[in-house]
């Protein structure tokens, strides 16, 4: 029923409520409606009590508040004010859909509300409902035709519909009515004119954007970017003689920009290698201090020509001490002649130094100083180490290290020596000795927190943080607060391989907080930037948001939160006392009192870490609620508290994994690891034709992938033994089936793919797995295949060793206790330094337990080297 109208008194405390919900005076709002309702007249006023329902929310009462305004609105279903405060109240739980339907149903009943159209239009273009944001954007322009949001909010639509005409009509139309004089510049009406010209660069129009931007160019502010829109518009034109002369201007201004180079070259189109090394040469001389003109000949000159273009970019860096030199040289690496080349030349340097202090015994000249053989040694260590000579790395550091113990550059590479031979432990160990020369570098810390954390070392990563973390809270929740996410990805990494997955998952959800938070981030930029003018970088956002979870920190979260779903899965979680009463059964009194005892201490200990953390927690509240208090704001209620005793108990894991799939398979199709995750999902929920879709979209990627061999030998085989199929699921299966497989038997087609790849270990760990699994009784065959270490295996490397390595440790060919043994002597001898290849000593006896712990069937504890 329609509420009664409300009488001037009544109407006036309405509004002084909407006044109050406007400013965030929630508590003075309250009183306004308590004044309204306590008059039995209007005690089930509609309106009031859906706006006491909004002031509700906003003070974090949320069942209360939706109660209220239900009641609003069934008390007056007529009214657009109570179907707007429901839209709002939607919109703050994220119900974004729902919020949508209420503000259409709002404007059937006043349908020309400016603040409901506008509410409308920021939910459309937030849930990416472009046809629905042009029609409402062209309500707004039809009521407010003065208005420039009006102009450019449509005009946007269609940019993003990809309706390029309509777009730049509009904004023509609208550059139109700006009064700027030619000669003046004004910031706001600069970015009209470019944003003006990005829609026409995107509608391949480059004559129409070089005229545009000629035209325009003495009223924009950023020249820069005038002048390199016009050297790709004359290039794309084959305007090859203008083009080359705006790019000689560009590089006059910066000849550092590798892009600029690039430019020049299109437009010379040198025939010849030497005209080609002409145009670096001439910028080289009107810029001796720069570096790119004498880098990028490196790329395509070979021979003597780039023997001598090395030895004189090497001789200028090493004698000036320039610790990037290798960085900047890294990007040859992938050419072996090359890579000879700069070691001749180097070790030559190295050799001589020591002995006369010049480059070469042949020269005489000004002498080098001691710094310039450091530097040498410096590079060679990296040059090897890139090389995986870690015996001969880890020598010329060392020899540095001793004549300059002081500089953190030598101690950081013996880290990062340390870390790529797998020894992660005294990674961490020589990068806290870096980080010790210096505490106030937030860099060295962070990298440092970073080892700390591939080598399990958590708490010690934790307090490194702690240094440059805000007092008064742990690092943890600061690192979480600042959405600190290279953290939080390796912290749940290092987790994953201790076995704590409750907390592993607690960080991959947070990770995943954080993703939806930015998104939801885009809320404060759809008005802000209209306002200000500033439209390239918002499209630019636009874009940027719908392919946000394409991110690395995305991926690797989600891949480390589906293996862990994977494996509980697999291996549910047990009641632990129950687990613990079993264990007591098989126990001497002996072992049984020592264990009851380790067990009180680390109740008490766990007990005392609680009280802890409950104080640290009250104190928060009081903080956070004090300073609520303050600002006599509170939003909405605090969302639910991240468990990790829960996360690791979930009911059913295979649909928690399937929420993190979902973003990967609509942003990361084209990575094979995606589609491989997928079907272990599928192949455990037992859906064949979505196993099917997701080995034939890896198989499409790369069809010789080992983990694809896997997955596709357990999916044929799991097809074989389901006799029960209904009969098109069947037919659809084999026939894609023998595309893939060409009438081979699982056996044959395996050992044409131990056949096809005999020189890589990666491939034959995967061929020997699946001979193990079709046949039990191959065990030693399977486990010999897995285990060659011959001359011709061309990935003989830590990361793939420790993968065969797991593999006999973690059951994947039954019980072989004895070739595991004899496996880790034999690399061993091969990488003497990495750890996981180490005899067993009484302090490690537990590591193999814990390798074996968390092993999965792929990239675990090997991908972090």
């Amino acid at each position: 029923m329609p509420s009664v109208p409300l009488p001037p008194k009544e109407s006036n405390l309405f509004k002084r409520i909407l006044k109050c919900y406007e400013q965030k005076q929630y508590k003075n709002g309250l009183k306004f409606c308590k004044m309204i309702l306590s008059n039995p007249k209007f005690a089930e006023h509609g309106e009031t009590l859906a706006m006491k329902g909004l002031t509700l929310n906003c003070l974090g009462k949320k069942e209360e508040a939706y109660e209220f305004v239900r009641k609003g609105l069934r008390n007056d279903v007529k009214s657009h004010v109570c179907w707007h405060v429901y839209g709002l109240l939607q919109r703050s739980d994220k119900k974004y859909d729902e919020a949508i339907k209420c503000y259409r149903n709002a404007l059937k009943l006043d349908k020309d509300n400016l603040q409901i159209l506008r509410d409308l239009s920021l939910l459309q273009i937030q849930m990416r409902d472009l046809e629905g944001y042009r029609e409402t954007r062209y309500q707004l322009l039809q009521l407010r035709p003065t208005q420039r949001a009006s102009w450019i909010g449509y005009a946007i639509a269609y940019h993003l519909l990809k309706d390029y005409d309509m777009a730049l009509k509009l904004l023509e139309e609208f550059r139109k009515t700006q009064q700027i004089p030619p000669n003046k510049i004004d910031y706001e009406y600069s970015e009209l004119i470019l944003y003006q010209n990005q829609v026409m660069r995107e509608a391949d129009l480059f004559q129409e954007s070089l005229e545009h931007i000629e035209t325009y160019e003495k009223q924009i502010c950023d020249k820069l970017i005038v002048e390199e829109i016009k050297g790709e518009m004359l290039l794309k034109l084959g305007r090859l003689k203008e083009a080359g002369e705006v790019y000689k201007e560009l590089i006059e201004r910066n000849a550092e920009n590798w892009h600029y180079y690039e430019g020049l070259e299109k437009a010379l189109q040198p025939s010849t290698l030497e005209e080609r090394l002409q145009i670096y040469e001439e910028v080289s001389k009107r810029h001796p201090r720069a570096v790119s003109p004498r880098r990028l000949p490196l790329n395509f000159v070979s021979g003597e020509k780039f023997r001598e273009l090395m030895d004189k970019f090497l001789r200028v860096n090493f004698s000036k001490g320039c610790p990037p030199l290798f960085t900047t040289l890294k990007s040859l690496y992938y050419n072996p002649e090359k890579v000879s080349t700069i070691q001749e030349l180097v070790t030559g340097y190295e050799a001589s130094l020591k002995t006369c202090d010049l480059f070469s015994t042949c020269e005489n000249g000004e002498k080098e100083p001691p710094t310039t053989l450091l530097w040498v040694r410096y590079f060679l260590a990296q040059h090897f180490d890139k090389l995986g000579q870690c015996s001969l790395a880890l020598d010329y550091i060392n020899a540095a290290i001793a004549s300059t113990p002081t500089l953190i550059e030598l101690f950081y590479l013996k880290a990062k020596i340390y870390k790529h031979v797998g020894n992660l432990k005294e990674a961490a160990k020589w990068m806290d000795e870096a980080q010790s020369l210096d505490t106030a570098d937030r860099f060295i810390n962070s990298k440092c927190a970073k080892y700390m954390l591939r080598a399990n070392m958590v708490k010690d990563a934790e307090e490194m943080c702690s240094k440059f973390t805000r007092e008064g809270t742990s690092a943890m929740e600061n690192l979480n607060e600042m959405q600190c996410m290279w953290f939080q990805t390796e912290c749940a990494a290092a987790y994953q391989r201790l076995g704590k997955y409750g907390d592993a998952l607690k960080k991959c959800h947070e990770v995943e907080r954080h993703f939806f938070e930015i998104t939801d981030d885009q809320f404060d930029f759809h008005t802000y930037c209209m306002r200000k003018m500033t439209l390239r970088a918002y499209v630019d956002l636009l874009r940027l948001e719908d392919v946000l979870r394409k991110h690395a920190f995305y991926f690797k979260a989600a891949r480390s939160a589906i293996e862990i779903y994977l494996k509980l899965h697999d291996n549910p979680l047990t009641n632990e006392s129950k687990e613990q009463e079993v264990n007591s059964e098989n126990l001497s009194a002996k072992e049984l009192k020592k264990m009851l005892s380790k067990q009180r201490r680390a109740q008490k200990k766990a007990k005392l870490e609680e009280e802890r953390k409950h104080a640290e927690r009250e104190r928060q509240q009081k903080n956070q609620k004090k300073k609520r208090d303050e600002e006599e704001e509170e939003t909405s209620g605090p969302r639910e508290e991240l468990v990790p005793e829960k996360l690791e108990r979930v009911e059913n894991p295979l649909e928690e994994a399937i929420k993190f799939l979902i973003p990967l398979k609509n942003l990361i199709g084209d990575d094979i690891e995606t589609h491989l995750l997928a079907f272990e999902i599928y192949f455990r929920k037992g859906k064949f034709l979505l196993m099917l879709q997701s080995v034939k979209r890896a198989f499409a990627i790369n069809s010789n992938n080992p983990w694809l061999h896997e997955c596709l030998i357990r999916f044929s085989k799991a097809v074989s033994d389901h006799s029960n199929l209904p009969e098109i699921v069947s037919k659809v299966l084999t026939q894609e089936m023998q595309k893939i497989f060409v009438n081979k038997n699982l056996e044959s087609f395996n050992e044409e793919f131990l056949k096809h790849n005999a020189t890589s270990i990666q491939h034959q760990l995967s061929g020997a797995k699946m001979m193990y699994f079709l046949d039990k009784s191959r065990q030693e065959k399977a486990i010999a295949v897995a285990t060659r270490l011959d001359k011709n295996m061309r990935d003989k490397n830590v990361k793939t060793l420790t993968k065969v390595f797991e593999a006999l440790l973690d059951g994947s060919f039954g019980s072989c206790h004895t070739q595991c043994e004899e496996y880790q002597a034999a690399c061993h001898k091969l990488f003497p330094f990495t750890s996981a290849f180490m005899p067993a000593t009484n302090e490690d006896d537990s590591s193999i337990a814990s390798v074996n712990h968390t092993a999965i069937n792929h990239d675990l504890l090997s991908n972090e080297i």
